[in-house]
C-alpha cells in the first residue's frame, strides 16, 4: 500500500509536469533526512512513473571524518536499495578561496557541477533535490530582508529546467516522521545546528518566533505566497513577451533592422532599439520588467542588474536626442529621435562620449571626462557603520571626500555632466537654485561648465565636487545609513 507521504509527492510531481517516463532521475543525496526522504519516495514510485533513479553525493572536504561517515551511509542505502550512485570528492574550501566565493556559494556550485556531470556521463535527464517547505519560507524570507522584487518572491520553484524539487509538497516535520515510521535513520549535520550561515540564523531563530508568536501556519502561508508570486510572475513574463513584440528591434550592426527578433544571445554586433510610443502604452510593471529584459540580453547576463539601473534607463526615455547612459557590463543607452537604443560598448561606433555612468554602491567606477585627453576621475562609494555625523563637518567645502544621506537618494547616483533642468537644494529650508545661475555667480567658465564632473540623483545635483553639496543630502543624527564618495584622479 502507497504510503501517505509517496501518494502526496506523486500528486506534487504530476501536477508540474517533474517526470516523464523513461526520465533518468539523479538525486542529490547527502545522509541528511531530507534527502534521505527525497531517495526512498522516489525509490517508491519510479516503477509506478516510468523512470530510472540515480545517486549523486558530494563529499565537501569540510567535515573530516563525520563527512566520510556520511559517504558511508549514502553508498550503504544506495547498495540496499540497489539504486546506482556516484561519489564525488571536493576541496570546497580552496574553491571558495579560488573564485573567491563564500563556502555556501562554493558549495551549491560543486554541487552543480557534479550534478551536470552525471547528466553529461550518465544520461541524466532531471535532476532532483531535497527542498521542502520550510527552505522555501527561509528563501522567500531571505530575499524580502535582503530587498527582492516579485522575482524574489517566488522562492524555491518546484520546476527550473531540468531541476525539480518534489518534496516542495512536505513539511520539514513530514520528511522526519515518513523516515521515522520506516525505521530508517539519517545523518546529522553538526553545522546545521550552528547560527554561522544566513540561512540558519532564519531558521533557528526567525521561523521558530513566527511561528510560536504569530501564527504557527507561517511555512505554509509563505509557501502560498510563493506560488501566488509565480503565477503573477509568469503573467508578467508573457506581458512583456508581448511587449517585446510590440516595442523591440534588432538591430544589426549596419544599422539593418529585422523583424522583430528575441534572442537569448545577442548575435556580435546587434543592438536593441525600444519604439518610444508603443513603449509608453505598456503598464509600468510591463515597463520594468521589458527594459530589465532588454538590458540583460545585450549585456549577456541579469547578475547585478537592479532596479536602479532599471529606473536610470526608463528615465532616458525623458531626455534630448543624443543623451547618453552608461550602464553594467559595458551597456550603453542613447536616446535617439523616438526611442531608445542599447548596445554593447564595443559596439558603439559613436566618438560621443557617455556622459552619464552610474556610481557602484558600493564599489569603484571610473568617469572618462568630457573632452578629448581630459582629466579621468576614480570615484570610490562605501558604506559607513557606526560614524559620527558630526565628522561630516569637518571636511573643507572644496574636499574631494563627502558623506551622504543614503536614504534620501530617489533615482541613484550617477557621475555626469551638467545637463537641462539641474540643480540643487542651498538651505535648510528647501531653496532651489538652478546649476547654470550658480555657475554665472561663482563666475564659472563657459568651456569649463561643460566637462565639469557632477554628481547627481536624476537632475537634482548631490555635489559638485571642489565646490559645493545640495543642502538636502547632508547626513544629520537621524540618518541611517551613511555612503561616503571619495574622489581622485586617475
Amino acid at each position: 500500500m502507497m504510503d501517505k507521504v509517496e501518494r502526496k509527492v506523486e500528486v506534487f510531481i504530476r501536477e508540474h509536469g517533474m517526470i516523464e517516463s523513461d526520465d533518468v532521475v539523479i538525486a542529490g543525496v547527502s545522509g541528511g533526512a531530507d534527502s534521505v526522504c527525497l531517495l526512498f519516495v522516489l525509490w517508491g514510485l519510479k516503477e509506478k512513473l516510468g523512470f530510472k533513479l540515480r545517486v549523486c553525493h558530494v563529499n565537501h572536504g569540510l567535515r573530516g571524518a563525520e563527512a566520510d561517515a556520511d559517504e558511508a551511509y549514502v553508498k550503504s542505502l544506495c547498495e540496499k536499495l540497489s539504486v546506482p550512485c556516484r561519489f564525488f570528492h571536493e576541496d570546497v574550501e580552496s574553491f571558495a578561496k579560488k573564485w573567491k566565493q563564500s563556502p555556501e556559494e562554493a558549495g551549491r556550485t560543486v554541487r552543480r557541477n557534479a550534478f551536470e556531470a552525471m547528466c553529461r556521463e550518465d544520461g541524466g535527464t532531471k535532476i532532483a533535490t531535497a527542498h521542502h517547505q520550510g527552505d522555501n519560507a527561509e528563501t522567500v524570507l531571505w530575499n524580502m530582508a535582503r530587498g527582492t522584487g516579485l522575482k524574489g518572491l517566488r522562492g524555491i520553484r518546484p520546476v527550473e529546467g531540468r531541476c525539480i524539487r518534489p518534496l516542495l509538497a512536505l513539511t520539514r516535520e513530514e520528511t522526519e516522521r515518513f523516515l521515522q515510521e520506516k525505521g530508517v535513520r539519517w545523518c546529522e549535520d553538526a553545522t546545521n545546528a550552528q547560527d554561522g550561515y544566513t540561512r540558519n540564523r532564519i531558521r533557528h531563530n526567525i521561523l521558530p518566533v513566527l511561528a510560536e508568536q504569530v501564527n504557527p501556519q507561517v511555512a505554509r502561508h509563505l509557501e502560498e505566497l510563493s506560488r501566488q508570486a509565480g503565477e503573477v510572475w509568469d503573467y508578467l513574463e508573457r506581458g512583456t513577451d508581448r511587449a517585446w513584440e510590440r516595442c523591440v528591434s534588432v538591430c544589426d550592426s549596419d544599422g539593418k533592422t529585422p523583424a522583430h527578433e528575441k534572442d537569448a544571445r545577442m548575435r556580435d554586433g546587434c543592438s536593441l532599439y525600444i519604439e518610444e510610443n508603443t513603449f509608453r502604452e505598456e503598464m509600468p510593471a510591463v515597463q520594468k520588467q521589458l527594459l530589465k529584459r532588454c538590458l540583460s540580453l545585450v549585456r549577456g547576463r541579469e547578475q547585478d542588474i537592479g532596479s536602479v539601473h532599471v529606473a536610470s534607463l526608463s528615465e532616458l526615455f525623458t531626455k534630448q536626442t543624443g543623451r547618453s547612459l552608461n550602464l553594467p557590463g559595458k551597456v550603453t543607452a542613447r536616446k535617439m529621435y523616438g526611442g531608445v537604443s542599447l548596445s554593447r560598448e564595443e559596439q558603439c561606433k559613436s566618438s560621443i562620449p557617455a556622459e552619464d555612468i552610474l556610481l557602484a554602491v558600493p564599489g569603484t567606477v571610473v568617469w572618462p571626462g568630457a573632452d578629448e585627453g581630459g582629466k579621468r576621475w576614480r570615484i570610490t562609494c562605501r558604506f559607513l557603520e557606526n560614524a559620527d555625523f558630526g565628522q561630516a563637518e569637518e571636511f573643507p567645502q572644496k574636499s574631494y571626500t563627502k558623506w551622504i544621506d543614503y536614504d534620501i537618494i530617489k533615482y541613484g547616483l550617477s557621475a555626469r555632466t551638467r545637463q537641462s533642468g539641474d540643480y540643487f537644494i542651498v538651505d535648510e529650508s528647501g531653496s532651489r537654485q538652478k546649476l547654470k545661475a550658480f555657475f554665472i555667480n561663482e563666475k564659472v567658465p563657459q568651456e569649463e561648465r561643460k566637462r565639469m564632473l557632477l554628481i547627481a540623483d536624476g537632475e537634482h545635483i548631490v555635489w559638485i565636487p571642489g565646490r559645493r553639496m545640495s543642502r538636502a543630502y547632508h547626513i544629520s543624527s537621524t540618518t541611517k545609513k551613511i555612503l561616503e564618495i571619495n574622489i581622485t584622479e586617475e
